[in-house]
């Protein structure tokens, strides 16, 4: 995971937001991004494999909660 550190001031404090602080879904999707840019895939076709990783992951979740 990308460990960076972000600062923002905000009048006289400074307020440090750390990825590691973040949700563990704001963690995959930062790191999804990164994989998808840094590989520089089209983002029509990315969004196109995500709605099959989507309905995947969605029947995956159905055959769980049948068992």
């Amino acid at each position: 995971m990308n460990k960076k550190k972000q600062q923002q001031s905000t009048g006289q404090h400074t307020v440090k937001h750390s990825l590691t602080d973040a949700p563990k879904e704001v963690q995959l999707a930062v790191d999804l991004i990164y994989l998808l840019e840094t590989n520089k895939v089209d983002p029509e076709l990315a969004l196109a494999a995500l709605e099959i990783v989507k309905t995947d992951l969605q029947a995956k979740l159905q055959r769980k909660s049948d068992e």
